[in-house]
């Protein structure tokens, strides 16, 4: 009877290790059903990825700012044109199939035209250069309404001022070239508010959209024996700063850009705002959406500051005078 007694006792001992077993191998499991899902930010941009490293890392940034970092509490796809601006639309409608939590498109107004006619829902956090209000992208810079919201950093307000001082670094001037992306939206602005400013200025419209484009309009402007260039802003021209700079080198023609990066990489002279901190800030706002603001909550936001930065290196090499009074107010001086 003892015998009996104690097989049963064994039984039991076994059956309930086995159940305590699967119940522990079961906790995590459960533990893991009950974590929210990884919130995703959906990225798209007209450029390359190895084109906007600097920005990027300013992105995650501003992401970071917030508390949230890539790979442990949010998720970024990436989604780039490569410079071919006919992709966005098809990458747009990708990240909106995948149910991002975000769309952000930090430096392109295209993009964010793109993204904005693909979704009404998922909410949008832009970078553009122009108007947002005139581009339909938000209702008021106050109250943007609707999915919208983000940066604008004002590449085509700033055009008269950047034809201003180009026109006090090379004052006797008389042929100036103008490049421009036929395929940016800031074109025909850009190309009106030059004629505007360029006043008692012969202008000469070049148009690049690929690399060699840009090769054989510097080319032709050689040829055109003009005094001064002044580059458009475009994302397509930014991640190309470098043959940009070197080809006005090349050809000893003083230029004027719309970004620090170009002058950092060689470039004469560049009038605007940083855009380091625009795509912190995107990366902000991005942030701030994941933790549950709408769209329509977040003004756009517009900076406050513009720098004119001068390559006194470069000026140097081309062996060109920068007048005294510019340099002296310039915000930064390259040597």
């Amino acid at each position: 009877m003892a015998g009996n007694r104690m097989r049963f006792d064994q039984i039991k001992r076994r059956e309930f290790i086995t159940l305590l077993g699967g119940a522990a191998a079961a906790w995590p499991l459960a533990a893991r059903a009950q974590q929210p899902a990884m919130p995703v930010i959906g990225f798209l941009d007209a450029a390359s990825a190895p084109e906007r490293t600097d920005f990027v890392t300013a992105f995650r940034q501003g992401l970071a700012e917030a508390g949230y970092i890539e790979g442990q509490n949010v998720a970024i796809e990436y989604r780039w044109a490569e410079g071919r601006y006919d992709r966005l639309p098809e990458l747009a409608a990708d990240l909106v199939g995948r149910r991002v939590s975000v769309i952000a498109t930090p430096a392109t107004t295209a993009a964010a035209l793109v993204a904005k006619a693909a979704t009404t829902t998922i909410p949008i956090v832009f970078g553009v250069g122009g108007d947002p209000v005139k581009l339909g992208l938000v209702e008021s810079l106050n109250r943007p309404g609707g999915n919208a919201t983000g940066i604008n950093f004002f590449n085509i307000e700033l055009v008269a001022k950047r034809m201003q001082l180009l026109r006090e670094l090379v004052p006797a001037a008389k042929r100036l070239a103008l490049l421009v992306n036929p395929t940016d939206l800031s074109n025909e602005p850009t190309l009106r508010d030059v004629e505007t400013a360029a006043i008692g200025l012969q202008v000469l419209t070049f148009e690049a959209v690929t690399g060699r484009e840009i090769d054989a309009a510097f080319e032709r402007l050689a040829l055109q024996k003009v005094d001064a260039l002044f580059v458009a802003g475009s994302a397509f021209y930014a991640a190309r700063r470098v043959q940009l700079a070197v080809l006005a080198a090349r050809y000893a023609v003083p230029a004027t850009y719309s970004q620090r990066g170009f002058v950092e990489v060689g470039g004469l002279m560049s009038y605007g705002t940083n855009f380091v901190d625009i795509w912190r800030q995107n990366g902000r706002y991005a942030a701030l959406i994941l933790k549950g603001a709408k769209p329509t909550d977040l003004p756009v936001w517009q900076p406050t500051k513009f720098e004119l930065v001068i390559n006194l290196n470069t000026a140097r090499a081309l062996r060109f005078e920068v007048p005294p009074m510019l340099l002296a107010r310039a915000d930064e001086v390259i040597e």
